[in-house]
């Protein structure tokens, strides 16, 4: 018989604790989100113009993305080493910006602003980079729903964290600053030691379909409810947010029912012990002993950075990356001035819907392409061509201006973009393992702010611009109303990003294309993989 003290153990060794403890992480790790919320802040009180705050916005995307050293100081220093490390770039980041904004600090430049949200921002790295490795070791057979969910509620980090401000009720608007600073500071803290590899607790268990159901469900749960949050938060007195943030606190603390019934449940029993090795390294293991020489990694064994830059099949991926989530984040970013081109007075609700269906993307994303694995025996990459094809499908449809376009774009778009990133990491994973995951991992997502860069702000605004300038001083002679003041640059109607929407539609079925490439390239690595992790 189990004894309660034995039950006990159990739990802090339990996987699903892991798990658990890094949704918690992620939920409040995404302080880059919240950059639109404090930059209008930043600029009235510093005096700057849009060119300066557009300095800062690079800064923001720089620190959110740049995290080769995160992966380095992951294969160095345990998980609670690297998150101590990013908890130090969060804190002093931010809390050096609050400083500044809340005028504790004055007379200081541009260029020390942007060091601060550099790297206060690039504390997300770090968070990002532990909690995916560490999850990824310790479920590798389940890597689709691992990354999906992780994911999914690292976009939803910045709602949690506007929310978490709004109970508070300050007059003080810098008090934002602050909670970025110290939430997840304490959060990451108080967690750390809780993320970790766990001996000999790897392989799927028939519970784990079951378990993963239930997270599914919850993840759906807390979409709705961010979505009415979202919807109806400005009609929203104190006494009521209060209470929602009691509700989102109880929806984040349901997925920990998982790790208590596993470990405390009188059905189980324990302790159960495995020694069997994770997929990627059964596969040719026996074979390099044989030869009784060291030669380069294939497909599906450990690779290090340097050898995966080598590899056809990383950089086609990149690339894809690039024309997908690029095009992808481009709609996203350039929402509220489609939106006021359009003449909506507000953007909240397609804000909103960009929040959730982002979610929701990298969950589904997650779900899709782990069926697409181990049901089919297929390539990871296959779902990331058919979900390009669903933004494709979004723009497209924009650009013909059908009806109800804003929506369907939105929709589209932000639900693809999202599944991106539910499906690439794990995908990166199998084709390149585990051992240098976190290096790999920081180096695909570059291809996130390098595809902004070449659509959103060479090719879109360009295109805007240049619509702008035409309509500036012109008048619609049925209507008798001017389009524009002269010299505006203020863009009307579906033409200022319906062709940007028409090419951004050729250049993800080029993505597709090259996933598709990809997935031929490793087919027969996955149905090895596959084989192998069923016998």
């Amino acid at each position: 018989m189990v004894t309660q003290p034995e039950r006990l153990r159990t739990f802090f060794n339990n996987r699903w604790l892991v798990f658990v403890a890094s949704m918690w992480i992620q939920s409040f790790a995404g302080v880059g989100y919240l950059f639109g919320s404090i930059s209008p802040m930043i600029k009235s009180t510093m005096k700057y113009n849009q060119k300066q705050l557009s300095y800062l916005g690079v800064a923001k995307n720089l620190g959110d993305c740049v995290g080769f050293l995160a992966g380095a100081v992951c294969q160095i220093l345990p998980f609670w080493g690297v998150l101590t490390v990013g908890v130090l770039h969060t804190f002093l980041g931010y809390g050096f910006l609050w400083l500044i904004i809340a005028k504790r600090l004055t007379n200081l430049p541009l260029w020390v602003l942007f060091i601060a949200i550099f790297v206060g921002t690039n504390g997300e790295t770090y968070y990002n980079t532990a909690a995916l490795v560490s999850c990824l070791l310790n479920f590798p057979d389940s890597r689709g729903p691992v990354v999906g969910i992780l994911k999914g509620f690292n976009g939803l980090s910045g709602a949690i964290l506007s929310q978490i401000y709004h109970f508070f009720s300050t007059t003080n608007r810098d008090f934002l600053i602050l909670t970025i600073a110290i939430v997840p500071s304490i959060v990451v803290l108080s967690l750390m030691f809780a993320i970790r590899y766990v001996e000999g607790h790897r392989q799927k268990r028939p519970s784990d379909s079951l378990s993963f159901s239930f997270v599914y469900g919850v993840c759906l749960i807390l979409a709705a409810y961010l979505m009415g949050f979202l919807l109806f938060e400005e009609y929203l007195n104190q006494p009521l947010i209060i209470i929602c943030s009691v509700i989102l606190l109880i929806i984040l603390l349901l997925p920990s029912i998982v790790p208590i019934l596993l470990s405390f449940s009188p059905q189980v029993n324990y302790p159960v012990k495995e020694s069997l090795l994770p997929v990627e390294t059964i596969i040719s293991e026996d074979e390099n002993e044989a030869e009784g020489k060291r030669r380069d990694p294939r497909l599906g064994e450990n690779f290090t950075l340097l050898q995966a830059l080598g590899k056809a099949e990383l950089w086609l991926t990149f690339v894809s990356l690039i024309l997908g989530s690029g095009s992808g984040i481009t709609i996203i970013d350039n929402m509220g001035q489609i939106s006021e081109s359009l003449g909506y007075s507000s953007p909240r609700i397609f804000v909103s819907i960009i929040s959730v269906c982002n979610f929701l993307g990298r969950v589904g994303g997650g779900y899709f392409s782990e069926i697409v694995v181990r049901k089919y025996a297929y390539p990871r990459l296959l779902a990331l061509a058919i979900v390009q094809a669903i933004i494709a499908i979004g723009l497209l449809y924009y650009a013909l201006g059908w009806p109800a376009a804003i929506y369907t774009l939105t929709v589209l778009t932000s639900f693809g973009y999202g599944a991106h990133w539910g499906i690439a990491p794990a995908a990166i994973s199998e084709m390149f393992g585990l051992k240098c995951f976190g290096a790999l991992y920081n180096f695909i997502i570059l291809s996130m702010p390098t595809g902004s860069f070449i659509f959103s702000s060479i090719l879109a605004s360009r295109i805007y611009d240049y619509y702008a300038e035409i309509q500036g001083g012109l008048v619609d002679p049925k209507l008798d109303l001017q389009l524009g003041d002269e010299g505006s640059h203020t863009c009307v109607g579906r033409i200022c990003y319906s062709i940007t929407c028409a090419i951004l539609t050729g250049v993800v079925c080029i993505g597709v294309v090259l996933s598709l490439i990809v997935v031929r390239r490793t087919r027969s690595v996955y149905t090895h993989l596959y084989a192998k992790s069923q016998a």
